[in-house]
């Protein structure tokens, strides 16, 4: 039996449950350290020792420290996906990791910096971050008319990097009733074998 991987997180961190969510898919064994983002416990010596961004998640794969959730994305595919999840040939690499840079630069900057200030009180604007977030989700939708998952009919770790701020949107007022494709999508990733959901809020459109 594989010694446990050790996933240092906050459960209403989107980032946090990417991995959370990769683990689970690969049927990896973790273990979910708490890092109470709250008390600043990330900005601690100790945490800062093992990411010195300060900054969740960060993984331990038996004293293999990796950071950045899209980085440990690709080394859970890499290192434990059997072929699956990532890609070897250029091409296919190269859709995946646009992917991966979305989820680091439209949804980070549209769907969840808008559930950051309902959620943890955040200062961004409003209606900018909305407005990002429906440019992106428009895009989205439009290309998941023409295949079930980001990158082809396979899902890949495109989709576990985009699926848990695009699922969680609402909670930033980001409705997402105009994107019968990007819901589906969203029913197609939750359907997999070992689907672990992210925790939810009461908060914006879901508080009602």
């Amino acid at each position: 039996m594989p010694q446990p991987i050790k996933l240092y997180r906050h459960p209403l961190s989107g980032h946090a449950h990417r991995v959370e969510l990769m683990l689970s898919l690969l049927q990896l064994p973790g273990e979910l350290v708490f890092v109470d983002l709250a008390n600043a416990a990330h900005k601690s010596p100790e945490f800062l020792a093992i990411n010195a961004f300060g900054q969740i998640p960060v993984i331990d794969d038996n004293g293999t420290l990796i950071s950045d959730s899209n980085a440990i994305l690709v080394y859970l595919a890499k290192q434990y996906g059997n072929g699956r999840w990532y890609a070897d040939d250029a091409l296919s690499a190269a859709h995946i990791q646009r992917w991966l840079s979305v989820a680091a630069g439209q949804v980070a900057f549209g769907p969840a910096a808008a559930r950051l200030i309902t959620v943890f009180g955040a200062t961004f604007n409003a209606e900018e971050v909305i407005n990002r977030a429906h440019a992106l989700l428009k895009v989205m939708d439009s290309e998941l008319a023409m295949r079930p998952f980001l990158v082809g009919t396979e899902p890949s770790i495109a989709d576990v990097a985009n699926y848990s701020y695009i699922a969680h949107a609402p909670e930033g007022n980001v409705s997402l009733e105009a994107y019968p494709n990007v819901r589906a999508w969203l029913q197609r990733v939750e359907a997999l074998p070992g689907f672990v959901p992210m925790q939810r809020t009461a908060a914006g459109l879901q508080a009602s």
